[in-house]
């Protein structure tokens, strides 16, 4: 933190795309800088471009060239890319990928170093940011490579839902193959860690969806039930958790039964998604839970359709940037009231 703020790193994502115009939209209210410090890993050069596209002129950023020229009454930029960068609105570049993947690797540099408090990453382009130092299926599974996580969680969440998923970014296919106790009790503890330490949810309660229609119908539509999803709540109940289910998806978003429960455990992608998304596209965020660290993004792609026109909803990204902050605040929180008051006293005065 500097000067009591905590220090927001911002990635560029795609440059192609409309990254650059809800970071702007976002930072371009100024009272953003009253509580925050947004620093933005990119380009000047890509930053004009947008600015210029987008006719506006009452923001710029503050460049540096390191963490150590921060600005706290500013919003600032580092150059992660060379002067020979080129914006091609729309499209799907080298210059994309490799640009997204530069501002990626300086941002998680830099919050290794404690040189940045959270993380905020703009959409990247799955596709182009493939390469010898990106094989990964998107931002989730990269950070928790880089930040040896044994388990994460992709983490949905808008004012409406929490939605967690056990199988990610994985073809439909394999989803079944996926599916077992042991996978769906590491969602579960890591969901639960994160519910009360970074939710502030003192006894969170998790609904767990079925993998078949109507939840296999006790068997008759699928055994993945009744052999492995109720097996798995049953010993994370025993752990402590409160998780009850499974429940079929179609019925449990349509009664809005969700609305009962402080999360939800999907089985696969879509499942999950799909409905969160139909009701909470615009201001959606999308949280790695089981990192030691904060990161978040909005709930939406590169839109290169929208890129350059103005038209983009910075809705999701702000929310991201906001719920960065607080859940950044409820660890620190936790960590305190958790913290062995024992630790601090000095034996010798016993």
């Amino acid at each position: 933190m500097l000067d009591d703020k905590i220090v927001v790193g911002i990635t560029h994502g795609d440059i192609n795309g409309i990254g650059y115009e809800v970071i702007i939209k976002t930072l371009s209210d100024s009272r953003i800088n009253e509580f925050c410090v947004p620093v933005l890993y990119g380009s000047p050069k890509v930053a004009a471009y947008h600015r210029k596209a987008l006719n506006v002129d009452n923001f710029t950023f503050n460049q540096i060239k390191d963490s150590t020229e921060i600005n706290t009454k500013r919003s600032n930029i580092i150059n992660c890319m060379d002067e020979n960068v080129r914006v091609e609105l729309g499209k799907s570049t080298e210059y994309g990928g490799s640009g997204a993947l530069s501002s990626l690797q300086m941002a998680v540099a830099d919050i290794k170093d404690r040189k940045i408090d959270v993380l905020v990453t703009a959409p990247i382009n799955k596709h182009n940011i493939q390469g010898e130092n990106f094989a990964f299926p998107g931002h989730t599974e990269f950070l928790a490579s880089s930040f040896d996580s044994d388990e994460v969680l992709m983490l949905m969440i808008s004012e409406v839902m929490k939605v967690g998923v056990v199988t990610g970014h994985v073809p439909i296919s394999q989803v079944p193959q996926l599916i077992t106790v042991e996978a769906i009790l590491k969602k579960l503890r890591v969901l639960d860690k994160a519910l009360r330490e970074d939710f502030a949810i003192r006894r969170p309660r998790i609904a767990v969806l079925g993998l078949n229609p109507h939840a296999g119908d006790q068997g008759v539509i699928g055994a993945e039930e009744q052999n492995i999803i109720i097996p798995a709540i049953k010993q994370a109940n025993n752990e402590g958790i409160v998780a009850l289910g499974p429940y079929p998806a179609d019925g449990f978003f349509g009664s809005e039964n969700f609305a009962k429960f402080d999360a939800i455990l999907a089985m696969y992608h879509d499942q999950g998604l799909a409905p969160f998304k139909a009701m909470s596209f615009d201001t959606g965020v999308n949280y790695t839970a089981g990192l030691p660290v904060i990161r978040t993004s909005p709930a939406h792609g590169t839109a290169y359709e929208l890129a350059g026109k103005g038209e983009a909803s910075p809705n999701s990204f702000r929310q991201a940037l906001y719920l960065a902050l607080d859940l950044f605040k409820n660890r620190q929180s936790y960590v305190e009231l958790t913290k062995n008051p024992l630790e601090s006293v000095d034996p010798e005065r016993i």
